[in-house]
């Protein structure tokens, strides 16, 4: 009989890219993905193979630049495929939804960079269409060179946030409050397809944003998508605990992963929510073997493809630190500037480990910035059953080495075990994608977001 314990969530994470997390592994013979991420088979593939693992959802990455800080170029970035090219990932969710019914969809999309007007419209068209399974991972992006190109200037790392509190006001103000419930009634009858007394502009005039008028679309099945988050410096931490429902952590050690926790926990009493209301999910890149020495081969033969150089351009944009000075055995030291901050905290004297820029950039190379398990596959359930246990997360975002190999060896030998063990469901629960993460399908009345849904009567008034 499968013994009951604290669910395990499940997320894959992917990019509309030929390499996102391991650089120079999309020439290793076992990956398709470098030639097949443009077509839409690679994408329709491996959303069956993730609703066959009963994963509860994809977040699909997203950056709007390239990697350029380091050795102040884009080449390195361009000939080692770091996240370049690199397509939009809206159009991926039809494709993906169309060849499943339970997935969740998480898109990224920038608040810094992207009109809300647009964007709500863009969120509730795919929530209707994937019958409420979409879900947004908000960034406040930290690539210069996206602003550059979009004619902005980089905005300040906190002040992002404040742009970030708008743009999620103005978005509130669309999906929850512009239309009401019963605004639209289809009757054939009497020729009314919608009621406009019903239909709300939001009138909002900030400081950024000037938004008057109303939403373009009818209230979709979850009316906000679920909201994901991945800022782990202290303003993100505040940020995600008004505001998110998942939260995504890369950290390399489990003493990172539980002090995150306890300081989410922390921040989340401060805004009155429940942890309850809150799932988070820790970066982990498996390599599975038939036995431990079968997968120590296969890690170190992924060694041998793997870009030092492509490592250091992926981590000088996260950073915004250019690395092409430093020797290997210089110590990683804690920057400021207007970058992803958590990215370098993580592996700065600010931790209980030091590391050198050999040792950050060796890691880096598989799986980027979290936990790297090999072993086998019983092996893997352990190590993250322990770790979820350890640390107080609530599941994992599964990256690949090699695709689809990765999440296919991972579906077909870790799950079942983590079926039995009682962490993964066996069945998916009908209804929305929030509906599968916490058993409702909209916001719940005390989210700042639902709260906007008070505009409709405060107008009537």
């Amino acid at each position: 009989m499968t013994e009951q314990r604290k669910r395990m969530y499940l997320n894959a994470f992917d990019m509309n890219c030929a390499s996102h997390q391991s650089p120079g592994l999309w020439a290793h013979p076992d990956d398709q993905k470098s030639t097949s991420y443009k077509t839409a088979d690679y994408w329709i593939e491996l959303a069956k193979t993730l609703e066959r693992g009963f994963f509860d959802g994809i977040f699909l990455a997203d950056v709007l630049g390239t990697y350029d800080v380091y050795k102040g170029s884009r080449d390195t970035a361009i000939e080692h495929g770091v996240q370049a090219p690199v397509n939009d990932p809206s159009y991926l969710v039809p494709l993906m939804a169309s060849a499943t019914k339970h997935l969740g969809f998480g898109l990224t999309v920038s608040t810094t960079h992207e009109n809300p007007y647009i964007f709500a419209r863009r969120m509730s068209t795919l929530d209707h269409l994937t019958n409420g399974r979409i879900g947004w991972n908000i960034v406040t992006s930290y690539l210069e060179s996206a602003s550059r190109n979009i004619g902005l200037k980089q905005v300040k790392h906190d002040e992002r946030y404040e742009i970030a509190e708008e743009y999620l006001e103005v978005v509130y103000k669309l999906w929850e409050g512009s239309w009401e419930d019963d605004a639209v009634q289809n009757d054939k009858e009497n020729r009314r397809f919608a009621d406009p007394s019903k239909v709300h502009d939001i009138n909002h005039y900030g400081k950024h944003y000037e938004v008057p008028g109303a939403h373009l679309c009818e209230p979709s099945p979850q009316r906000t998508p679920v909201l994901f988050q991945a800022g782990a410096s202290k303003r993100g931490k505040q940020f995600a605990s008004k505001h998110a429902e998942l939260v995504f952590i890369s950290v390399p050690e489990d003493y990172l992963a539980k002090r995150y926790v306890d300081e989410l926990n922390e921040e989340l009493n401060l805004a009155g929510r429940d942890r309850s209301e809150v799932k988070v999910l820790s970066l982990l890149t498996p390599i599975i073997g038939k036995t431990k020495e079968e997968a120590d081969a296969k890690r170190e033969a992924y060694r041998k493809f793997v870009s030092h150089e492509g490592s250091l351009a992926l981590i000088g944009g996260w950073t915004g630190i250019d690395f092409s000075g430093y020797e290997k055995e210089d110590k990683v030291e804690y920057i400021e500037n207007e970058a992803m901050r958590s990215s370098i905290a993580s592996f700065t004297n600010q931790n209980a480990d030091e590391w050198t820029v050999g040792e950050f950039s060796e890691f880096v190379s598989i799986g980027g910035r979290g936990k790297v398990i090999v072993g086998t596959a019983e092996e893997v359930a352990d190590q993250m059953q322990d770790w979820m246990e350890t640390t107080g997360v609530d599941g994992f975002n599964i990256a690949y080495s090699v695709s689809p190999g990765t999440f296919e060896e991972f579906v077909d030998d870790v799950v079942p075990i983590l079926q039995e063990r009682g962490l993964v469901r066996t069945s998916y629960e009908e209804g929305t994608y929030r509906n599968n993460l916490f058993g409702y399908d909209q916001l719940p009345e005390h989210h700042v977001g639902r709260t906007y849904r008070q505009l409709s009567a405060e107008i009537k008034q």
